[in-house]
């Protein structure tokens, strides 16, 4: 655990926006707030996550952080994450950053278009760099400022959706994180390297939603250290759905070592298709054994799936992009609605 995971009162009345006094009057006044860890002569310390989860509760606003992952590739992970963005912008009203951790970029390119991509990857404006620092920490070029893409989605009403973009470079880079330094007194690990860089911003934002490589190495656990849920975005057939224990039982482990409640908030079945026998059955199965528990949205095959990774010049409705064909940005919009309810987002 690293300093950065304990706040004392002074933090905390910054956190919630009043005075040390009003977080003492709290301490008193309600049972439940969080215990701290330890006395110190300088005052009590709490333990960060569990304080804001508490302000939460108190109605004082505070991003929720969510990943998107599966072991296998072709599942909709990518197309799930960046369609619950703008359902959540342009439906919803949600400030979203999306955080783009797949080396395959999808998700930047689906939001920001190809050429904008390459513009930027050119001058290191992507997480790639975040990471690069960490494998030589004499040459530090990260800027978060300019890596931020604000305003990226092409849906009217999503303008509330920024974007930390991936570059492929992350595919080299993500082999030699294990062997990066740890900084002066071991004071950084490989997987605080994203939390530290975004959590002056975090709080600009209602829902942050982390797009991870199809894997549980570093890279990934960044995105998870970060989060409070992860999705499990899945086609129902055995190959799709066979690393779902496995994932639910490294991320339980990662949660454990950390201190830190990373909660599976449910399975998304993508590309459904009803006529397949194997998709009808593997979806009954894994809602008859509801742990985790399954998404009530369901997400059929569509073609229009595939436009929709096409960066439009213009502006476009959620169903323009999304397709008429059996109304799949109501069923965006649904998933959108059922994820709000579990994180109590109003």
């Amino acid at each position: 655990m690293t300093d950065d995971d304990l706040v004392g009162i002074n933090e905390i009345a910054e956190m919630a926006g009043v005075s040390r006094q009003a977080v003492a009057n709290w301490r008193v006044r309600f049972p439940d707030f969080p215990k701290p860890l330890t006395e110190l002569k300088a005052g009590p310390v709490f333990r960060a996550r569990q304080v804001r989860t508490w302000l939460r509760k108190r109605k004082v606003p505070m991003a929720r952080v969510v990943s998107l992952i599966n072991l296998k590739g072709g599942v909709a992970k990518t197309t799930t994450t960046v369609a619950l963005a703008e359902t959540l912008a342009s439906q919803f009203g949600k400030r979203i950053l999306v955080i783009d951790l797949d080396p395959q970029t999808n998700a930047t390119t689906m939001l920001i278009g190809e050429k904008r991509w390459k513009e930027i990857n050119e001058k290191g404006w992507t997480l790639a760099t975040l990471f690069k620092d960490a494998l030589d920490q004499n040459n530090k070029a990260f800027d978060l400022k300019k890596t931020l893409q604000k305003k990226v989605s092409d849906v009217q009403g999503a303008e509330k959706v920024d974007l930390l973009p991936s570059s492929l470079d992350l595919i080299d880079v993500q082999d030699k994180l294990a062997s990066a330094p740890t900084g002066q007194f071991y004071s950084v690990t490989p997987i605080d390297l994203l939390r530290l860089a975004v959590k002056s911003i975090l709080d600009d934002y209602d829902l942050v939603l982390v797009d991870c490589p199809p894997n549980l190495g570093i890279i990934t656990l960044n995105g998870l250290r970060i989060s409070e849920g992860y999705i499990i975005p899945t086609v129902p057939d055995v190959l799709s759905t066979y690393g779902i224990p496995q994932i639910i039982k490294r991320v339980s482990n990662f949660s454990k070592e950390i201190g830190e409640d990373i909660e599976p908030l449910g399975i998304v079945l993508t590309k459904y298709q009803e006529i397949s026998t194997i998709h009808v059955n593997v979806s009954r199965d894994l809602r008859r054994q509801n742990d985790p528990p399954v998404f009530k949205t369901v997400i059929r095959q569509a073609n229009q799936i595939a436009a929709a990774a096409e960066m439009s010049s213009s502006r476009r409705t959620l169903k323009q992009k999304y397709g008429y064909g059996d109304d799949l940005a109501t069923r965006y919009i649904e998933l959108a609605q059922e994820l709000l309810t579990k994180l109590e987002i109003e």
